[in-house]
């Protein structure tokens, strides 16, 4: 008779880790992402505490929200089964009408004039994609040319005659107002009466753990525009409608088992069509927010590749909004660390941080048996610590680099548990079994 071993209790925590639900997964990895933060910023080089201060999380939900949006863009799109590589061609077009709506209009018709011109990239790339039957990549990448050179041309048309506006860049834009959150931040004055600063009265407690977590939370709520509410809540209003409604069912079948929605009465062109133009407008939403709260005007080539780190976004989210809104803030946090970051210390620190992650990974794939992992995981936690100990100061091009490092980690540690759409990136014809 053979012995049955029983799980340790590690094992057993790990098996009901899965077992859970994403959201709860993705709550319980934002706490362990914060105590490793916090440990850092203890025991870190030189002056790290900028790692858990609520500046560094402010920045973070600012440049984190265009990852957010064009990342939601992308997954409208993607569950509907069209790939759209031109969220970054889509963005710029946004760019453009935020801009040219915010002069003209103020910044509310901005956002209205940014999604319909990111729309109208949405459709152009639906007409190639499912009524053509166009491959998926190459009209993404034919929109991402397109717009830069469209854009160029509206604005010789248009901002050159505007008084401070060139062929490259228009004239300032405007912004929304920006404000404290009551009780939580401080809160401006309510009928003379401030409300008090709860998260900061307990950041200035500095108890461990604690006072961090309260410090970065006080950041997400300081210094915030309606533009970045309406951002963030895109992301339970996108899932509401993808899995509770039947508009959100017809997309999903239509990315999934198009030929079975069809031989049930749905219109799968039509949903194809209407998914891939919302992803267009949310596209634009992304490029009205790198306008209308990030430069305050329009730039030629100010996108800076948002839209593929979206892309990444989505991957690294697994095709779910919560994961999406995941993956934005982490790619977010780098790229707002390092703009107050001058001496250089946090940036550092985050190799430290990137070292513990892979220690974790290493013990989760010893205890799976996963002998690659186990060996690719030590490995490169061991690199990066040694790196982290004799370096001095972070390289400049290492908060660019952390999104694609990290989606590049995601594919190789975790990729039996990412499952794209099953038929994402296939073109469907009507009538095909």
């Amino acid at each position: 008779m053979t012995a049955v071993t029983k799980p340790s209790a590690s094992t057993n925590f790990f098996i009901r880790l899965q077992n859970v639900s994403a959201p709860i997964r993705w709550m319980f990895v934002a706490a362990a992402g914060m105590l490793a933060l916090t440990f850092v910023a203890q025991f870190g080089k030189g002056d790290p505490g900028l790692l858990t201060s609520s500046s560094a999380s402010g920045a973070m939900i600012r440049w984190a929200a265009p990852i957010l949006l064009a990342g939601l863009g992308g997954l409208f799109s993607e569950r509907a089964g069209v790939v759209n590589i031109g969220l970054e061609g889509m963005m710029i077009l946004g760019t453009w009408g935020a801009a040219w709506g915010g002069i003209n209009y103020g910044p509310w018709w901005a956002l209205v004039i940014a999604a319909s011109f990111g729309a109208l990239g949405g459709l152009l790339h639906a007409i190639a994609t499912v009524s053509f039957g166009v491959d998926h990549i190459i009209s993404g990448v034919a929109i991402n040319i397109l717009a830069p050179g469209v854009t160029r041309y509206l604005s010789d048309q248009i901002f050159t005659g505007y008084k401070g506006g060139s062929v490259s860049q228009s004239p300032g834009a405007g912004h929304f107002s920006r404000f404290n959150v009551p009780f939580l931040s401080g809160g401006d004055s309510l009928l003379g009466w401030k409300s008090p600063n709860t998260l900061g009265w307990i950041d200035k407690k500095n108890w461990f753990f604690v006072s961090d977590v309260s410090a970065l939370i006080r950041g997400m709520f300081v210094q915030i525009s309606w533009f970045t509410v309406i951002a963030y809540l895109l992301v339970p209003i996108s899932g509401f409608v993808l899995w509770r409604t039947r508009f959100g069912l017809r997309v999903r079948i239509s990315g999934e088992r198009p030929s079975a929605g069809e031989s049930l009465g749905v219109n799968i062109y039509y949903h194809k069509y209407m998914a891939v133009i919302i992803s267009g407008a949310f596209s634009g939403l992304a490029g009205a927010f790198i306008v209308l709260e990030l430069t305050g005007f329009y730039r030629q080539g100010q996108t800076t590749s948002r839209g593929y780190i979206g892309l990444a976004a989505l991957i690294f989210g697994n095709w779910r909004p919560g994961g999406v809104l995941m993956g934005a803030l982490v790619f977010g946090y780098p790229f707002g660390l390092a703009l107050r970051d001058l001496g250089g210390d946090a940036t550092q620190n985050l190799l430290l941080v990137i070292a513990i992650a892979l220690g974790v990974v290493l013990i989760w794939a010893v205890r799976r048996r996963k002998r690659a992992d186990s060996l690719l995981a030590g490995g490169l936690g061991g690199i990066i610590l040694i790196w982290y100990v004799l370096s001095t100061s972070a390289p400049k091009w290492l908060p660019n680099t952390m999104p694609y490092v990290m989606v590049l980690l995601t594919l190789i540690f975790l990729s039996q548990h990412l499952r794209m759409p099953a038929d994402d990136g296939r073109i469907y014809r009507k009538g095909e079994t």
